[in-house]
């Protein structure tokens, strides 16, 4: 089933985004809010360059969707995140978007905000339990079905990996870990994978990588969950003498996950070898879109849409948006079956920054 996704009634403010062109499945639409509705968004941390390019295009595209905008930073802490939940509450915002990091921990927030009738939207993680109006995500199962197929590819099936895990406390650190693993057990099972949690800090991935380095000095794969172990990464191979070009025999392979500006550029200058875009930009596209459904009283049903994503249902009553996130490479080639684009390729969210 095709998914249409446009206001059945005033569209005004959406036509900026080129929104569907009719209205999804099930109950009817209220309509459209007058004025502009106030909307809070809880940002989950400024600490890394994708999260700050996610904060620098939110009020962008609340402006064009003809949002008021308040935010908050919850900084990796969701006694903070449940803090600023109830200052959005005193606000009267009317919809909340956030990113839990913490995916259990969040579920008494939810149903505080589900009880005041204000609908949440989360963005990149899905929380445990609880009820939320849409999940903006992408399929994070895939980033690490690509990583996986992308290193096998490199190592010719053979050799050892280390995987720099991010916080299993997050759905999207397990879905990547636990994909990664899954697919070199299928595919690639005389590849090693060494497994190091790291709870998305840079200092401790790279001081694990060492420590694995030193031990096994014929590690020929990384697999990052995320940029924020890249520049720790890159340090550590060049101290080792490992930082050289790819057709190098010494060369490690890296797949790293994001997409920011740092990563492409590695790649065009053969530091590292491969990445998955997470789109930041979308991210703040479509939580906003879906925050100005919600006030408008639309609802949704799992299907194709027509922004390039598929509407999942994860369990009753929470489906969830994967926007597509592609595989990032210096050549734009398939690995493993899976295709890739270029790191120069100008459609890519970090080639835009400006």
């Amino acid at each position: 089933m095709r998914l249409r996704t446009v206001l059945c009634s005033t569209a005004s403010a959406l036509s900026a985004l080129a929104l569907l062109s009719a209205c999804g499945g099930g109950s009817s639409t209220s309509a459209s809010s007058t004025g502009t509705p106030l909307v809070g968004v809880d940002y989950p941390r400024s600490d890394t360059d994708f999260w700050n390019s996610y904060i620098k295009y939110t009020p962008e595209y609340a402006k064009e969707l003809g949002l008021s905008l308040k935010t908050t930073n919850s900084q990796n802490d969701v006694a903070k995140l449940t803090a600023n939940a109830q200052t959005f509450i005193s606000q009267g915002v009317k919809g909340l978007a956030m990113a839990p990091q913490d995916t259990a921990a969040i579920a008494p927030t939810l149903a505080q905000l589900e009880a005041k009738k204000i609908p949440v939207v989360t963005v990149d993680t899905r929380p445990d339990s609880g009820k939320v109006y849409m999940v903006v995500r992408a399929d994070n199962r895939a980033y690490g079905e690509k990583a996986c197929q992308f290193l096998g590819t490199k190592l010719n099936g053979k050799g050892k990996v280390v995987m720099l895990e991010g916080g299993l406390d997050s759905i999207n650190g397990r879905d990547r870990t636990e994909a990664f693993n899954d697919c070199m057990k299928k595919n690639y099972p005389d590849i090693k994978v060494l497994g190091e949690a790291t709870n998305w800090d840079g200092a401790v991935a790279a001081q694990k990588l060492q420590t694995d380095l030193t031990a096994n000095p014929d590690i020929k794969g990384v697999y990052m969950e995320s940029s924020f172990a890249l520049s720790g990464t890159l340090q550590v191979l060049k101290q080792k003498g490992l930082l050289v070009d790819p057709k190098d025999e010494k060369h490690v392979f890296i797949v790293s996950n994001d997409g920011i500006p740092e990563e492409l550029k590695s790649i065009a200058e053969g530091k590292i070898d491969a990445t998955v875009s997470q789109p930041a930009d979308l991210y703040a596209k479509y939580a906003l879109y879906y925050l100005k459904a919600a006030i408008d009283g639309k609802t949704f049903k799992p299907g194709r849409t027509d922004h390039d994503s598929t509407i999942i249902q994860v369990r009753p009553g929470l489906l969830e948006d994967q926007l597509s996130a592609p595989l990032v490479t210096a050549d734009g080639g398939t690995y493993g079956g899976v295709p890739s684009v270029k790191s120069d390729d100008t459609s890519l969210w970090g080639n835009n920054l400006g």
